[in-house]
This record gives structure tokens, sequence and C-alpha cells, in this order.
């Protein structure tokens, strides 16, 4: 017998989730112990962000990822917390912890990624099973790093589910998993100007160049949307027949933690709500900055976003 699941049209996959705790020291320094700030612990990774920064936008998505051990009861019950739905894939393995240390004395931030757990064959199988008894699915997110034991083939089986299911696939990863991605299909990547170098086998790319790159890339009926984020500069989205980059105004930012996610998050949220390419671009900045203005991995906060929206800088290039 079949049992197909009835949930919100936007689902986000997470291979890799981890426990991101974070405190701040009044400085750092070697061999002496400092006092810490109370540990503020979240759920991170990337598919994780991008659905906690869609509920703070007013949305809802489906978290999918593996949870197991002790810190993956802690992790659902932080999503739990969040009011997140979610649904969770039971792992051998105990989730994974990152720790974030920020110096207050230089405002610096340092970051500790904790080695990523390998998941079992049957295990990273259960996100492709619970795909296909996926009903009203519109949009499917892959957001971040695949973890040990997961084949870069499984986005060939990804993008036959989202073509089966008349749903959008995008996808926010690097390396040998973005290329495989595009390779086997999707609607929309958002690479950074680095991750779309390495994607095109360039050393490196100028902003003046992303346009043309990108509209190669979509010529080869691979993907349909390249959306790329360029820190400071904004970010640019191009398809085979327009181009726009959008620049954020110039703010004191708290953490870069989960800016990527939110402004992935941004754009997920505006497609599924109509809204036009224009439109698109502009509020996945606007999320993007928006999450900066916070301490470690909080993301965007509604209020902010709308604050950012007013005061884009918005160039047509074509």
């Amino acid at each position: 017998m079949s049992y197909f699941y009835i949930m919100p049209a936007i689902i986000t996959l997470t291979f890799s989730p981890c426990i991101d705790k974070s405190v701040s020291v009044a400085f750092l320094a070697p061999d002496i112990k400092m006092s810490c700030s109370l540990t503020k612990s979240e759920p991170g990774g990337g598919g994780i962000n991008v659905s906690r920064a869609i509920h703070k936008l007013g949305g809802t998505s489906t978290a999918m990822y593996v949870s197991g051990g002790c810190n993956g009861v802690k992790f659902d019950k932080l999503m739990a917390e969040e009011s997140i739905k979610t649904l969770v894939i039971s792992s051998m393995q105990e989730t994974r912890e990152n720790i974030i240390i920020v110096d207050e004395s230089n405002h610096k931030q340092y970051r500790f990624g904790m080695p990523m757990t390998l998941l079992a064959v049957d295990e990273w199988q259960h996100f492709l099973h619970h795909l296909r008894q996926t009903e009203d699915l519109q949009y499917i997110v892959v957001s971040g790093s695949l973890a040990p034991g997961v084949p870069l083939s499984i986005f060939s089986e990804i993008s036959a589910i989202a073509v089966a299911k008349k749903a959008r696939l995008i996808v926010d990863t690097k390396g040998d998993a973005l290329k495989q991605a595009v390779d086997a299909g999707v609607y929309l990547i958002k690479p950074n100007l680095g991750e779309l170098s390495a994607l095109l086998g360039k050393s490196k790319l100028l902003v003046h160049e992303i346009k043309d790159v990108a509209r190669k890339l979509i010529a080869s009926d691979k993907c349909e949307v390249v959306v790329v984020s360029m820190g400071d500069e904004g970010a640019m989205l191009v398809t085979s027949n327009f181009a726009q980059q959008v620049r954020p105004p110039l703010v004191e930012r708290k953490s870069t933690v989960g800016a990527g996610d939110s402004m992935v998050a941004g754009i997920v949220f505006s497609l599924h709500s109509g809204k036009s390419l224009t439109q698109v671009i502009q509020y996945g900045v606007a999320c993007g900055t928006a999450a900066t203005l916070n301490p470690g991995t909080e993301l965007c906060r509604l209020e902010d976003v709308e604050k950012m929206l007013s005061n884009l800088a918005i160039t047509d290039l074509d």
C-alpha cells in the first residue's frame, strides 16, 4: 500500500544538519581561560536555515533532514520550538554540533565546523522515498553540502522526481555537487562568484562577465535561472532574456552566517507567492542583507527585510 503525504508546497532537504552553538568572549587569547556568554543553540544546515527563514517571512515549508543520537533529540526540539514543519529521517549517527565564537574586542567571528557524519544507504534513500510520496509538491530546495555516503547521482534522482511532480528544483551547493546538479537539470542555482567560477572551470570571474557566462549555462538547457551572490555587491539574477543586479545598502554586519540561506528563502518564498523575477531578486537580496544585522544564526527578520526593500540599488542589465 502506498501512503501519500500532503505537505506545504515547499520542501527543503538537508543531508548534514547541525546544532549551531554561539558564544561570545571579551577577547580571544591562547592558553588562558576565557569567560563565555551564555550559549545560544540553534538548528542549522542549509535547508534547515531556508525553512527557518521562510517561517520568519510568514511562509510555510517542510524541512526534511536526518537526526540521530542525543543531539538529534535536541535538534528536533529546537525545530519544534520554532514551529517548523518537519519530516525527520532517523540516523544511526549523532547529529553534529558547530561552534561560533565572537570576539567582542574586535567583533570578529570564528566559525568551527565539525566533520559531517556518514549517511547509510537506506538513510539517504529515505529522502527520495518521501519525495516520491509527497503530493502537491511545487518547490524542492537542496541547500548545503552532501553528507559522506551520499552519492552525487542523487541529484539525477531528485531532478527526475521534480520533473515527474512538475516541481521546480532549486539548488544551493558547491563543487562537484553543484556540477552534478546542473548536469541533472535544475530550475535555479544560487552560487557565489567563486562557486560559479569553479563550476565553469575558471580561476576567476569578474562581475561584468557574469551575465554572459550564466547565459551560456542557461543555453545548455540545464537550468533556467542563475542567481549569483556577490557580498557587498548584492546579487545578479540572469535568465535567457532578463538580467538585473541588486545592491543592498551599507549596513553594520553582526554575522554573515545564514545570509545565503536567507537569500534563498526570500527567493523561494517570493516565487511561491507568484512574484515577478524582478521582485524575486530584490526580495532575496533584502532577506540576505537583513540576516547580517543579527548575531549568530538568527537569520532574517521580516521587519528588517521590509526596511531593506526601500533602500536597494537596482540596475537592469538588458
